[in-house]
C-alpha cells in the first residue's frame, strides 16, 4: 500500500525544475519565491549584526566565481563537474552558501565537510570527493592544511572564510581578497545547461555518517535541492498562513555542512523570504543572546539544544525569549517528556518535529502549525510517496503497525559516489519505480485530526531484540532522560545467553547528582524504567557512567562508538563478543 501527503497538503505549484543551478532558482521570483523587494537579508551575523541584501549576496557570489575562475583556470562551459570541485571545512559564516554558489557557478560541485573532522577524516572526504580548492577558517586551519597536504592540494589552494573572533594572522588569501580581485575582472559567460543536466548534475556532495566504516559521499543534484525546497515551503505555507505569518528572523546555528541546515535553514528560509541569524557554533550564551537580541522566532535546533535549555533554565531566564513562537527539532528524535517538560517553562512556543535523510536531500515528512503531534514527525510533504515493509518483505497495509520506510520523490538523490554496493542496497526497483530504503523502522498513525502522521520507531540496525520484542533505544533514552540525576544518556545493546541482546544504558549524572553513589543511582535508573516499562525493555545489560555521551554535531547519537567500546571491553574480560 502507496501512502500520500493528507489532503489538506497542496500539491507542488511547478513541477521542480530541472536545468538550472539551484543559485539561479533562489534568486529567481519567475519561480515563485518571494518577491526580492518583500524579502528579508538572507543572512546575518549573529555575533555583529554584519549583513548582506540578496543584490550584494549575488553580487559577492558572481565576484568569487570570476577570481576562482582566472586563478583555477576554470570556465562555466568546459570540463566536467568533477574537475571543479571545491571543497568547504568551516564553521558557519555569512559567506558559507557564497562559497558554494561560486562553484556551481562554474559548473562544478561543492563537496561540505563537517567542521568536527580530524585531519584524517578531513583528508578522506578531500581525496574522494577530488576537492581542488578548498575554503577553511582560521579556527580549523591546522587541521585544513594537514588533510590538504596529504591530499596534494597546495596551499595557493586554501583560502580563509573570516569568521569574528579572528585575532591570528595568516599567509593566505581570504574570501574578501578574492571577491576583490573578482570585481576587476570581465563578467562570466553564462551557463548554458541543457535540459536535464540540473538533474543528473551533483551540486553537493554532503558525507552520510554510516552505522559502520567511513562516511559515504551522497551525490546530491541542482533539481534534489530544488524539488526539497519547493516541497517543504509548500507543505508549511498552511501552517503560516493560518498564524498570520509573511516572513519571520530564524536561528541558523547548526552545521551549514549538514543537510539539516544546508536545506532547511539556508535555502527554504531564504527563499520565503526570511532571515537567518547565523551563529559559527553552539555557545549557549551566545545563543541566547542571538535569540534576544535579534528577536529570532523560528528555532531550527536539535535535541541536546533542548535538554541543555531545561538543564540550565535559570541561565535562560536571564535572557528574553518571548519572541520565539516555533521549535523545529530534526536530525535526532525528541522525546514526547521531554517536549513537555519545555512546554511547562514556555507555553505559548509551538514544538514540533520532522524527519529527513540526506539522501532524501532532507525532508521527508514534518509537522504543520495547524497539525502538530509530539510523538510523530508530522506528514509526507507534497511530491512524497511512502510504503512500509515488513520483516519478510511484505507491504504493510494497516496504520500502527511498523516496518521499514522506503520512500520516492524528485528529492531522492543520485547515489552513492563510487560506492555500488551502498547503491544496490540502499537504492530498490519496484513495479512502480525507484524506491529508497531509508533503514528506519516507521509507523503510521493518525492524529487527533484525523491526518495521517509518520512515528520514527528508531534505525532498524540499531533496535534491540530482546527475546522476540524489538526495543527501541530511542525510547528508553526519552525516559531515561525523566529522571532528575541523568543529564545525558545513550541506550544501545548487549550480548545477553538467555535473551540474545539486552539494553544497557551509558549515563551522564546531572552536577546535582554528583555526590551521590553511583551504585545507588544505578539502581534508582533501573528501578525508574522498571516501574514504567515491560520487563523485555528494562536495562538489564546495567548502567554505566561515562562522562559524555559520543554525539555527531547535530546531536545524533554515535551508538557505533559505545558498541565498539562495549566490544574492546568484553574482549579484554574474555567475555563473549
Amino acid at each position: 500500500m502507496v501512502f500520500y501527503p493528507p489532503s489538506w497538503v497542496p500539491q507542488l505549484p511547478i513541477d521542480p525544475p530541472d536545468s538550472i543551478p539551484i543559485y539561479e532558482f533562489m534568486r529567481s521570483e519567475k519561480y515563485g519565491r518571494r518577491a526580492i523587494s518583500k524579502s528579508r537579508n538572507p543572512f546575518t551575523c549573529g555575533l555583529t549584526g554584519r549583513t548582506f541584501t540578496h543584490e550584494q549576496f549575488s553580487h559577492r557570489t558572481e565576484s568569487l566565481a570570476k577570481a576562482l575562475a582566472k586563478r583555477l583556470g576554470w570556465t562555466p562551459g568546459e570540463g566536467t563537474p568533477w574537475d571543479k570541485v571545491l571543497g568547504v571545512f568551516s564553521l558557519n559564516t555569512i559567506d558559507f552558501i557564497p562559497a558554494a554558489y561560486a562553484g556551481h557557478r562554474l559548473s562544478g560541485i561543492a563537496s561540505l565537510a563537517n567542521a568536527s573532522y580530524s585531519a584524517p577524516e578531513l583528508e578522506h572526504q578531500l581525496k574522494s570527493s577530488g576537492v581542488k580548492v578548498l575554503f577553511t577558517c582560521i579556527a580549523l586551519l591546522d587541521t585544513a592544511l594537514k588533510a590538504a597536504e596529504a591530499s596534494g592540494i597546495p596551499k595557493d589552494k586554501v583560502f580563509i572564510l573570516p569568521m569574528t573572533d579572528d585575532k591570528k594572522v595568516v599567509p593566505f588569501l581570504s574570501i574578501e581578497d578574492l571577491i576583490s580581485e573578482g570585481e576587476k575582472l570581465l563578467e562570466l559567460p553564462p551557463l548554458q545547461w541543457v535540459k536535464g543536466q540540473g538533474e543528473r548534475q551533483p551540486a553537493f556532495l554532503c558525507y552520510s555518517s554510516g552505522t559502520s566504516g567511513l562516511p559515504k559521499a551522497v551525490m546530491i543534484s541542482h533539481r534534489n535541492v530544488i524539488a526539497n525546497i519547493l516541497q517543504h515551503v509548500t507543505y508549511e505555507t498552511v501552517g503560516r498562513k493560518k498564524r498570520g505569518i509573511e516572513t519571520q528572523v530564524a536561528l541558523g546555528l547548526l552545521p551549514m555542512s549538514h543537510i539539516y541546515s544546508l536545506v532547511v535553514t539556508s535555502h527554504c528560509s531564504t527563499w520565503r523570504g526570511d532571515e537567518v541569524i547565523v551563529l559559527p557554533k553552539f555557545e549557549f550564551d551566545a545563543y541566547l543572546a542571538a535569540i534576544q537580541r535579534f528577536k529570532i522566532e523560528q528555532l531550527y535546533i536539535v535535541p541536546p539544544i533542548i535538554i541543555r535549555m531545561l538543564q540550565s533554565h535559570d541561565e535562560c531566564k536571564k535572557y528574553d525569549l518571548s519572541s520565539v513562537r516555533f521549535v523545529f527539532s530534526g536530525a535526532a528524535p525528541l522525546g514526547q517528556e521531554t517536549i513537555q517538560n519545555l512546554l511547562k517553562l514556555y507555553p505559548k512556543w509551538l514544538v514540533a518535529q520532522a524527519y529527513g535523510m540526506t539522501e532524501t536531500a532532507v525532508v521527508v515528512c514534518s509537522s504543520s502549525e495547524h497539525d502538530i503531534m509530539h510523538r510523530s514527525s508530522g506528514s509526507l510533504v507534497p511530491g512524497f510517496r511512502a510504503k512500509l515493509m515488513d520483516f519478510d518483505g511484505k507491504e504493510i497495509t494497516e496504520l500502527d503497525k511498523p516496518g521499514e520506510l522506503l520512500v520516492q520523490s524528485p528529492s531522492i538523490v543520485l547515489g552513492y559516489l563510487n560506492n555500488e554496493a551502498s547503491n544496490t542496497e540502499t537504492f530498490v526497483y519496484h513495479d512502480d519505480g525507484r524506491w529508497l530504503r531509508t533503514g528506519d523502522e516507521v509507523l503510521i498513525t493518525l492524529s487527533p485530526a484525523g491526518n495521517e502522521h509518520l512515528v520514527v520507531v528508531d534505525r532498524i540496525k540499531e533496535l534491540i531484540k530482546v527475546k522476540g520484542h524489538q526495543v527501541a533505544p530511542a525510547e528508553l533514552e526519552a525516559h531515561i532522560l525523566t529522571h532528575p540525576a541523568v543529564a545525558d544518556c545513550a541506550v544501545i545493546q548487549t550480548p545477553d545467553e538467555r535473551a540474545g541482546e539486552v539494553p544497557k544504558a551509558f549515563v551522564v549524572v546531572a552536577p546535582e547528582a554528583n555526590g551521590q553513589l553511583q551504585a545507588e543511582l544505578a539502581k534508582e535508573i533501573f528501578k525508574h524504567v522498571a516501574d514504567h516499562k515491560p520487563s523485555y525493555k528494562w536495562i538489564k545489560g546495567g548502567v554505566e557512567f561515562v562522562d559524555a555521551v559520543p554525539k555527531s554535531p547535530t546531536g545524533k547519537i554515535l551508538r557505533r562508538l559505545l558498541r565498539d567500546r562495549e566490544k574492546e571491553k568484553r574482549r579484554k574480560e574474555g567475555g563473549k563478543l
